[in-house]
C-alpha cells in the first residue's frame, strides 16, 4: 500500500496494534487526540523506551476529553511524549484541567504525590492546503449573477457546521447585521450567505427564523455545505468572511484559516484560538465577555450528571457568552464601507495562511516536534518491558480462586491416553473455531508426544523445556490443559 501526497509516494506498513513495537525504527506513536493513556499503559509491555507517543487537541470541552485528562495524567508517560495544543488558549485549557488533577492526587494521595513533569505541550496550529481555497471568479461571479448582487452588495459569508449549540448562536450576529444596515440606508446593501448543513431540523428552524424575525432588511442564503460547488461559490462570492463564534465546542477555528486562504478579510469573535489565527492586519476582533467560573457551576454539574446533554451544555453556556454588540456594528460597518480595507485584510490574510497556515509549513513543524521526542527518547537510558499495570497476570490476579496453584517446576507427569484422545477432545472443544486458541493443536501434540515417549517412568517440566526449547510458560500451560482432560496424570 502507498500513501501519495502529489508526486510523492511513501510505502505504508501493517504494524497490528498487539505488537505495537514492530513501529520501530519510526521512533514516534502518532495519536489523533489528547488522550493517549492506554497507547501509555500497552507500551509498558514493550518497554516505555521502545518510542514516543504524540496526541493532539481538538474538541476539548467533552466529557470525554475532559476525563482523559486525569487519565493521561495518572498514565506512565514519559518525558518524550507529547500533546500537540491547536492555539494558546487550547493550551491553557489543558493545563488548568492537569492542574485540577494534580491538585486532587495531592489530597487524596498526599502532597509530594504529583512530581511528575508534563508532556511536551507545543502549540502547533491545525493546517490546510492554502492553495485548494484559492478565489475563484468563476464561481463568484455565478453566485452573484444568481442572486442579482452588484457593486454596492456586500455579502458576509461562513462556511462552518450550522448548530446554534454546537457552532455559534446567530442571533446576535444577525441583531449587528440589521442595526448596521439600518445605518447604511441605501448606501450599501449587506446580505448573509451561510454555507454548512444543518446538524437538524431544530437548528435550520433557529437559523432561519431568526434571519427572518431579527434582520429582515438583510437577505440570507443557505447553501448546502456537502457540495463542492456550493462551499466554492461561497468563498469565491462573498466579501466577509464570519465567524460569530460564542461556543467552547470551537478551540481552533480552522474557518478563518479557510477565509484567508480565499482572500477574505475575517470579521470573528476574540474567542479561543481565533485569537492566534486571525490578526489586527488580516481582519476585525469582536471583544467577547463570558460568565464567571462558580457561576458555570450548574452546567458543569449537570452535564457530569447527565442532566444536560453536550448539546444543552454548550448551548446554556454560550447564551450566557457576549459578543460586544457595538463593536460588531461598527467592524460590519467598517468592512461594508470601505472596499480598500477589505482589500488589504484579504491580501494579508492570504499571506499570513499561506506562511503559517499551509501544511507545507505545519508539517515540518511536527516533524522538528517529532524529532525532538526521538533526541530524549534515545539519550535516556533503555527502559525494560514492565508489568502492565491495568491488565495484571489474570492467574495470580484470581489466585485465590482455585484449591491449588500453579504445578511445581519439577513436577512429573505420565501420559495417561493416547495422542487421537488429545486430537478428539480439541476438536470437541472447538478451540479452533472460536479463534485465538490458548495454544496451538500442533504444540499441544508436540509436547503430549514427548509425555507419551516417556513411558510410565514419565518426565519433569523442565525435561520438556529442554527437549522443546519453548519456555517453561508454554510447557506449563499444555500440561494443565492435559490433566485438565485426564490426559496425563501425576505418578
Amino acid at each position: 500500500m502507498q500513501a501519495t501526497s502529489g508526486a510523492v509516494q511513501h510505502p505504508l506498513r501493517h504494524v497490528a496494534q498487539h505488537s505495537a513495537a514492530q513501529i520501530a525504527p519510526l521512533g514516534v506513536m502518532f495519536y489523533p487526540a489528547p488522550d493517549f493513556s492506554a497507547l501509555a499503559f500497552q507500551r509498558q509491555a514493550f518497554g516505555h523506551s521502545a518510542y514516543g507517543l504524540c496526541g493532539i487537541t481538538h474538541t476539548t470541552s467533552t466529557l470525554a476529553v475532559m476525563a482523559g485528562f486525569f487519565h493521561l495524567r495518572t498514565s506512565p508517560y514519559q518525558p518524550w511524549d507529547a500533546v500537540i495544543c491547536t492555539s494558546r488558549a487550547v493550551k491553557a485549557a489543558c493545563l488548568y484541567n492537569l492542574e485540577h488533577v494534580d491538585d486532587y492526587l495531592s489530597k487524596t494521595l498526599g502532597a509530594g504525590a504529583v512530581r511528575r513533569a508534563l508532556p511536551l505541550m507545543p502549540v502547533i496550529p491545525l493546517g490546510l492546503d492554502v492553495a485548494s481555497y484559492a478565489r475563484d471568479e468563476a464561481a463568484r461571479k455565478s453566485l452573484r449573477t444568481r442572486m442579482g448582487w452588484g457593486k454596492k452588495d456586500v455579502v458576509f459569508t461562513t462556511l462552518a457546521r450550522l448548530l446554534p449549540y454546537g457552532k455559534f448562536d446567530p442571533a446576535p450576529y444577525f441583531i449587528a447585521l440589521q442595526a448596521a444596515q439600518a445605518e447604511l440606508g441605501k448606501t450599501r446593501t449587506l446580505h448573509v450567505v451561510m454555507c454548512g448543513i444543518y446538524g437538524d431540523t431544530h437548528s435550520q428552524s433557529v437559523f432561519e427564523e431568526c434571519a427572518r424575525t431579527l434582520m429582515p432588511d438583510v437577505s440570507f442564503t443557505h447553501l448546502d455545505g456537502a457540495d463542492a460547488t456550493a462551499r466554492a461559490e461561497a468563498l469565491s462570492g462573498g466579501d466577509v468572511f464570519s465567524f460569530p463564534i460564542d461556543n467552547i465546542q470551537e478551540t481552533f477555528g480552522l474557518a478563518p484559516v479557510e477565509g484567508m486562504a480565499a482572500g477574505l478579510p475575517i470579521l470573528a469573535s476574540d474567542w479561543d484560538g481565533i485569537r492566534d489565527t486571525v490578526t489586527s492586519d488580516t481582519g476585525i476582533l469582536i471583544p467577547t465577555r463570558m460568565i464567571s467560573g462558580p457561576a458555570s457551576l450548574p452546567e458543569g454539574h449537570g452535564h457530569f450528571l447527565g442532566r444536560l446533554n453536550y448539546g444543552q451544555y454548550g448551548n446554556n453556556l454560550s447564551a450566557m457568552t457576549v459578543l460586544d454588540q457595538s463593536a460588531m456594528r461598527a467592524a460590519i460597518l467598517a468592512l461594508a464601507r470601505d472596499e480598500g480595507l477589505r482589500k488589504r485584510l484579504g491580501q494579508a490574510g492570504l499571506a499570513r495562511a499561506r506562511a503559517l497556515f499551509d501544511w507545507a509549513q505545519i508539517i515540518p513543524a511536527y516533524q522538528d516536534l517529532w524529532a525532538e521526542q526521538n533526541a530524549r527518547r534515545r539519550a535516556h537510558a533503555p527502559l525494560p518491558p514492565e508489568a502492565l499495570t491495568l491488565s495484571p497476570p489474570p492467574a495470580a490476579l484470581f489466585a485465590g480462586y482455585p484449591s491449588l496453584r500453579a504445578p511445581d517446576g519439577g513436577m512429573r507427569v505420565v501420559a495417561n491416553a493416547p495422542l487421537p484422545r488429545l486430537i478428539e477432545i480439541y476438536a470437541l472443544r472447538r478451540y479452533e473455531k472460536i479463534g485465538s486458541p490458548f495454544e496451538k493443536q500442533s504444540t499441544l501434540e508436540r509436547i503430549f508426544t514427548l509425555i507419551h515417549e516417556a513411558g510410565d517412568a514419565g518426565i519433569t517440566l523442565p525435561e520438556l523445556c529442554h527437549s522443546t526449547g519453548w519456555p517453561p510458560a508454554t510447557i506449563e500451560r499444555s500440561v494443565m490443559f492435559f490433566l485438565k482432560y485426564d490426559l496425563v496424570r501425576i505418578p
